[in-house]
């Protein structure tokens, strides 16, 4: 990642933050603690990266959404509630939206780069509507599932961990994460059946 995005790494990581949970350590940075958020890159920054680099396609479009996602953790962290959601995420939720705001941004600047195609603006416009559509389904669906099923599909797909690395992550036996994903999935494509059934019967 390039040498800006080290800000967020700026001070050193005290030792003695490791054993806290990532709930305690969102805590601290909502009182302005900046080894905590140092902590907090070190725990996530991959992982951010990674949903980052998957949605823009761009590295360097992606070192940004990181950057600022962990701006907004840094700027909104006493707003953090931690019955909601787990802090993991709610950070990569943050890095997600900061993504999301860049997709759109090079969105109006493809459209108005392409004023002289205006059917093939129109079509990528199109395209586009229709992804962040089918992006604000699936979500919808996700929060319909139990947080364990949930929590594995969301760091698999925005997160990019394998079922090992989540069993490891998670604590929880292989076979658990397997058995989690795929009653996950199973449900997530029964939502996303019904809610095809009701829009196509409207």
């Amino acid at each position: 990642m390039r040498r800006r995005t080290s800000v967020v790494r700026s001070v050193p990581v005290a030792r003695d933050l490791a054993h806290l949970s990532d709930e305690a350590i969102v805590a601290l940075v909502a009182r302005s603690d900046e080894t905590a958020l140092a902590e907090l890159y070190d725990r996530f920054g991959r992982v951010a990266y990674g949903l980052a680099v998957r949605m823009l396609r761009d590295q360097s479009l992606a070192e940004d959404a990181v950057q600022e996602g962990f701006l907004s953790v840094w700027r909104n962290a006493s707003r953090f509630v931690p019955e909601r959601a787990k802090a993991s995420t709610w950070i990569l939720t943050l890095v997600h939206r900061r993504a999301v705001d860049i997709v759109r941004k090079e969105e109006r600047r493809r459209a108005d780069s392409l004023e002289l195609a205006p059917e093939a603006a129109t079509d990528a416009v199109d395209e586009s509507a229709w992804l962040r559509l089918e992006r604000e389904r699936v979500q919808n669906a996700l929060k319909q599932l139990p947080d364990p099923q949930r929590e594995a599909l969301e760091l698999a797909y925005y997160g990019g961990f394998t079922q090992s690395e989540l069993a490891e992550r998670l604590g929880q036996p292989i076979g658990t994460i397997k058995s989690r994903m795929f009653t996950g999935l199973a449900r997530l494509r029964e939502i996303l059946g019904e809610a095809e059934e009701i829009a196509w019967s409207h």
